[in-house]
């Protein structure tokens, strides 16, 4: 059941393409208005409080479920057909490439597209691809829904590192919506990208279990890849930091992932640190000046940044440097 409240505006806080974060009677809220319409100070608002209320690791803030002030009878997207999040109450259309008909490319000919499974991969491996080559963002499900909740996909797109960023099936609020994965890789084979970084969005599914969690999304965008003529390049969870031991040295989430991957995947490594016997094989990358590469780039996990946790980053680095290694 939705946990839904209602209460007025008190505070807009920040204004960023595709989202803004509020206060709603004193509590953070952040609303997408290309979803739910404008929001302004006083508005009457009703906001979906649960992830709050269970107290889960979502970002601590409630989400605008609709503005009762002005974001009623919106009119849909025009000549839009195809709906994001089909049969729910927040069901909506949106303009999918794939309403353009047929005539895109059929493969990606060699495209390298890195596999994530979790956001805050994301940056390192932009920052290792650099800013000379067309990349694209591919947000898979698995963690955050709406593209638009990425204060790191907005940075990097504003530096120059991302050329695109791509919402694909039950993900939305992209600047390219497509109906699935292998669809969204083909638009970006056809759009004269050189690369694509895949990943979940902010935050992730996690339960102990082997396989329920968002990591798999990475091995789902690597077959795809691989179905359509990439290569696919797993970005390897890695951490000296971390107090669990499912996520400790290599991460659970990326032995899944290799396991679930039925082609041909390259697995990045950053030369220099072990390689348990459970990974299989490597590719090792040289990855000494990750740190510089990195400068001015948002670089946290978990709380943790480059100098409590320099494995994690120099790994997802390498699945970056890797893909420039094959672009060369």
């Amino acid at each position: 059941m939705l946990s839904l409240r209602r209460g007025t505006v008190t505070a807009v806080t920040e204004r960023l393409v595709g989202l803004v974060r509020l206060e709603v009677e004193g509590r953070a809220c952040v609303a997408y208005p290309r979803l739910t319409g404008p929001v302004a100070l006083g508005d009457e608002v009703v906001i979906n409080v649960q992830a709050v209320e269970l107290g889960l690791g979502s970002g601590g803030f409630d989400v605008l479920y609709v503005n009762l002030s002005r974001g009623l009878e919106l009119a849909a997207e025009p000549g839009a057909h195809v709906m994001k999040l089909p049969y729910t109450p927040l069901q909506h259309a949106v303009h999918h490439v794939e309403e353009e008909g047929e005539g895109g490319p059929e493969a990606l000919g060699g495209m390298p597209v890195v596999c994530c499974s979790l956001h805050s991969q994301v940056a390192p491996v932009c920052a290792a691809l650099g800013t000379d080559f067309a990349v694209a963002y591919v947000q898979l499900g698995g963690g955050a829904l709406p593209v638009s909740l990425s204060d790191t996909v907005r940075m990097l797109r504003h530096q120059g590192h991302l050329r695109a960023a791509i919402a694909p099936g039950s993900t939305v609020d992209g600047e390219v919506a497509c109906v699935s994965v292998a669809s969204a890789l083909l638009w970006c084979a056809g759009s004269g990208m050189d690369a694509i970084v895949c990943s979940i969005g902010p935050g992730v599914i996690g339960t102990n279990s082997r396989m329920g969690h968002g990591g798999v999304a990475a091995a789902e965008a690597a077959n795809a890849a691989s179905a359509l003529g990439g290569i696919p390049i797993l970005a390897p969870r890695l951490s000296e930091a971390d107090e669990r031991d499912r996520h400790r040295g290599v991460s659970h989430h990326t032995l899944a992932a290799i396991e679930l991957s039925l082609g041909a995947v390259k697995v990045a490594w950053p030369a220099g640190h072990p390689v348990p016997p459970d990974v299989g094989a490597v590719e090792e990358v040289n990855v000494h000046d990750w740190k510089e590469a990195c400068a001015g780039l948002p670089l946290t996990h978990m709380g943790r940044g480059p100098a409590e946790d320099p494995a994690f980053f120099a790994a997802a680095f390498a699945a970056g440097r890797l893909a420039t290694r094959l672009l060369a």
